[in-house]
């Protein structure tokens, strides 16, 4: 691989970019009730524009990430791309998102709104209050919609709002154990910071709370219409009941223990069984 692709993959955090992609075909699955062509666009087009808007991310925060030991090595901060080149590769991942999705005007739309929440919002509003996870959560909302509407759905429908409902609730703990595991380079960048705010242990109770509720809200997808297969809900009973488990171990050991890895997999286990529930219902 070379240096540069490397680069351009570490700008655009693709792991990241991949699971909203993953999202926006749960939200396709469930509207359309079938995989064809045309789940390629929306698929591909959000993960272009969630490339970019990682990477425009990146060079809104190198200054800060040169004072963290989890980012200084991150292409800006170590000087392995100019500031100029990583703001256009950012503004060419994006674009090729946006005609990745022409004609979808409704995809675009919500496609733009995601990266000006995230960009806009998000990231500057992280260096002023500790609690921004919470509306930064709505980045976390959109993907799915965007499968939704590509796949023929109403966004007024009471189905994709329990589904985005969800994905905002788990962003929240997502980010709060990530502070867990690195607060201390927040603290260092000279950013607002839960672990300034809390001590551990009442941090801990708080992620645990949010884990908790993480692990109900897909458990009223039935409510709503989201499925409707019973081995489908059996399915999001037992992925709760073992994210469940897993908070609270991590409240047993006062966040010694994070469950940061879990929760993603819970995310990946909830993706899997809405995809599923879309193509079999």
């Amino acid at each position: 691989m070379s240096s540069q692709l490397r680069i351009i993959l570490e700008l655009a955090k693709i792991r990241i970019a991949a699971l909203s992609m993953l999202s926006v075909f749960a939200g396709y699955a469930l509207a359309a009730g079938t995989v064809d062509l045309g789940v390629v666009a929306p698929l591909v087009g959000v993960f272009f524009l969630a490339c970019g808007a990682a990477a425009l991310n990146q060079y809104q925060e190198r200054d800060i990430d040169a004072k963290m030991d989890r980012t200084k090595e991150r292409p800006l901060p170590s000087g392995r791309i100019t500031p100029g080149n990583a703001l256009r590769t950012a503004f060419a991942l994006m674009l090729l998102g946006s005609l990745v999705l022409l004609p979808r005007w409704s995809a675009i739309g919500l496609g733009w709104l995601t990266v000006l929440w995230y960009n806009a919002l998000y990231t500057p509003l992280k260096r002023v209050t500790a609690f921004a996870a919470v509306p930064g959560g709505v980045v976390g909302a959109l993907p799915p919609a965007i499968g939704w509407v590509c796949g023929g759905g109403d966004l007024l429908d009471p189905r994709i709002f329990a589904v985005s409902f969800f994905f905002f609730i788990w962003q929240i703990p997502h980010f709060w154990m990530l502070l867990m595991r690195v607060g201390e380079d927040y603290v260092q960048a000279g950013l607002p910071s839960l672990s300034a705010v809390f001590s551990r242990r009442q941090l801990s109770r708080v992620t645990f709370i949010w884990m908790l509720t993480t692990a109900v809200v897909c458990l009223v997808f039935p409510l709503f219409g989201v499925v409707s297969e019973k081995w489908i809900y059996a399915g999001f009973v037992l992925a709760s009941v073992w994210l469940s488990w897993h908070a609270v171990a991590m409240l047993r050991t006062q966040g010694d223990r994070v469950a940061f890895k879990e929760i993603n997999v819970f995310a990946l286990l909830v993706i899997s069984l809405l995809s599923i529930s879309g193509l079999t219902g």
